[in-house]
């Protein structure tokens, strides 16, 4: 498999504390109440924050990942249909949507983070266009199915997800020149379907995202 251009390695920044005590996080994590902040970096939606909650597992796609990223899909945005596998913050779809994406599915199934995620989409007056599923990820994908150009795939870590959540995507969840971003742990070689073309690939920390192109090597 061919790829068009060497991967993009980034190197992790130095997080900042945040600004309060430990105990008033720790109250603020009992009360359940949001402790972060995503930032749209472009479109519409550009340098709005938005809050995201205190919860175990949830891992945001960096800003300097995103940025690389969607400089990737620039022309592929506008009037897309996007499907936002374990979509957590919802920082990719909510991206999407920023950038000129027609209308996004995200799907997640922690009951709080979806109920924030669809917060979110009423803040920025987008429930027209976005749409949040509070189920299982692998049981959504077998569902009847709605065909999207461009699908954002980031399951938990080290729990053999990826694989199957590819395979289920070919049964009719992707159109015929869909594109495909995978994020998973570093050192994993995730097993595609044959018709997906590695087009671009980031490495950050951990993580390493990979760009497929559905159909003939672009």
């Amino acid at each position: 498999m061919t790829v068009d251009k060497p991967p993009v390695t980034i190197s992790p920044m130095k997080r900042r504390s945040p600004r309060r005590s430990s105990q008033s996080a720790a109250a603020s994590r009992r009360d359940g109440k949001t402790t972060g902040r995503l930032r749209i970096i472009g479109g519409d939606y550009r340098r709005r924050l938005l809050p995201v909650p205190d919860s175990p597992g949830l891992r945001p796609t960096p800003d300097r990942v995103r940025e690389t990223l969607f400089n990737w899909l620039a022309a592929a945005l506008p009037g897309a249909r996007v499907l936002d596998l374990f979509a957590g913050t919802g920082s990719l779809g909510l991206e999407a949507l920023s950038r000129g994406a027609r209308e996004a599915i995200f799907v997640e199934r922690d009951a709080r983070v979806a109920d924030q995620l669809d917060h979110n989409l009423d803040t920025l007056k987008a429930t027209s266009r976005g749409r949040v599923v509070n189920a299982d990820a692998t049981g959504f994908l077998d569902a009847a199915p709605t065909p999207a150009t461009l699908v954002f795939l980031d399951p938990p870590f080290r729990l053999g997800l990826a694989g199957p959540c590819c395979a289920a995507l070919e049964a009719g969840w992707l159109t015929a020149d869909a594109l495909v971003y995978l994020e998973t742990e570093a050192g994993l070689e995730p097993p595609v379907p044959a018709s997906w073309q590695l087009h671009r690939e980031v490495r950050a920390g951990d993580s390493h995202g990979r760009l497929y192109r559905r159909g003939d090597a672009c």
